[in-house]
């Protein structure tokens, strides 16, 4: 059997696409040289005829930018709420969670390397379309979506359409991203999704451009853009490896530039890093650097710091900032004791916790929950 071909209308020009996975991308524009380029992140990426951009999934053909992974994932799951994670957004809520493949980062350490990484198309075993993944979300009874697994900036076009799908179905949308994207992109993407946790990779230039193949400046734009101009709910998360990301210093900086850019209010998790892809010969990040970085950004004005892939009930539950209640526990995803009145506040001294809660928690607890889509 041939690949199926459709027509389909780009720029004003009739193009022929290979298959239904194969779109019209946004954001390029054609260089005098030729080649055109992409202006979707700030890689900037030139390519000739024929050549993809360092996220894989996006490539020129017929002298237009194309989307290749439309509609196809690695896979759907079930997951808590907690694990992209989201804290202060719908506790306990159950979340359907997808990704495709690529990425526009390089990072040594990635614990995705291989979805983010992938290569090859007929991995993406999964598809739907918008309408299918927003009908699931609803009739699973998951409070929201998550873009996540590899960085959704890449499948814009998909992952709007999704989103666009699931406001219809009254399925809120969650972005897990790097928050590397553009100025020009970023106001299209994130117009639709209602959380997003941005992986705040380091806090230092060198860090970003020598492990991750970026740079710090765009994410922090990003971060900007997000506090001061949408009205997203906005987490933050930063892998912590030994020797790496974890100086007192460095952490000095940046809880200190989120307190006075971000607000103290944003939710800022620490995670554990453990060896893999190309930073295998790094040991796992000790619980006790976790709690130290806790502590600092804790010292530095944040309210609400977590600690994230260690068994820590104390740094993954959330404290009342005034009276010093815990007012959510977790064990690992689960919840347990439940110290918030229907308004969000403290039952103890009645301070409002930033968030975004219903008035009774969910109760998805630590499941997950492959599932499979049928047309």
């Amino acid at each position: 059997m041939g690949t199926p071909v459709a027509l389909t209308e780009i720029k004003g020009q009739t193009m022929t696409v290979h298959d239904q996975h194969t779109v019209p991308a946004r954001y390029w524009h054609p260089l005098e040289d030729g080649r055109v380029q992409c202006d979707l992140c700030p890689r900037f990426c030139k390519l000739h005829e024929g050549q993809r951009g360092l996220c894989f999934v996006r490539k020129l053909e017929a002298g237009q930018m194309v989307l290749t992974s439309y509609g196809r994932s690695s896979g759907f799951c079930v997951d808590p709420i907690e694990k992209k994670p989201l804290n202060h957004f719908y506790p306990g809520s159950s979340v359907l969670s997808f990704g495709t493949a690529g990425c526009n980062l390089s990072c040594k350490f990635c614990q995705n390397w291989d979805i983010s990484k992938s290569r090859e198309m007929h991995d993406l075993t999964s598809q739907a379309t918008p309408e299918q993944l927003a009908r699931t979300a609803q009739q699973l009874g998951c409070r929201s979506v998550a873009y996540t697994y590899n960085d959704p900036v890449i499948f814009l076009e998909y992952a709007v359409d999704v989103a666009r799908a699931c406001r219809e179905q009254g399925v809120k949308n969650v972005a897990v991203t790097a928050g590397y994207i553009t100025e020009q992109a970023r106001t299209e993407f994130f117009r639709y999704m209602d959380a997003v946790n941005v992986d705040l990779k380091s806090f230092n230039e060198d860090f970003y451009y020598k492990i991750c193949g970026a740079h710090l400046q765009p994410v922090l734009d990003t971060l900007c853009y997000l506090k001061q101009e949408t009205g997203l709910w906005l987490e933050l998360t930063t892998l912590l490896i030994p020797g790496e990301n974890d100086s007192d210093a460095e952490l000095e900086r940046m809880s200190q530039w989120i307190v006075e850019h971000l607000g103290a209010d944003v939710p800022l998790h620490f995670s554990a890093f453990h060896p893999d892809w190309k930073m295998r010969d790094k040991p796992s990040t000790p619980p006790e650097t976790l709690q130290r970085a806790r502590a600092i950004a804790r010292q530095n004005g944040l309210h609400y710091v977590y600690t994230g892939n260690v068994h820590d009930t104390e740094g993954g539950s959330t404290w009342c900032t005034e009276c010093g209640q815990r007012l959510i526990e977790r064990d690992w995803y689960a919840l347990g004791d439940w110290q918030l009145d229907g308004q969000g506040r403290c039952r103890n001294c009645q301070t409002t916790v930033a968030g975004i809660f219903a008035e009774q928690p969910g109760d998805w607890g630590r499941r997950r929950m492959p599932v499979r889509l049928l047309s």
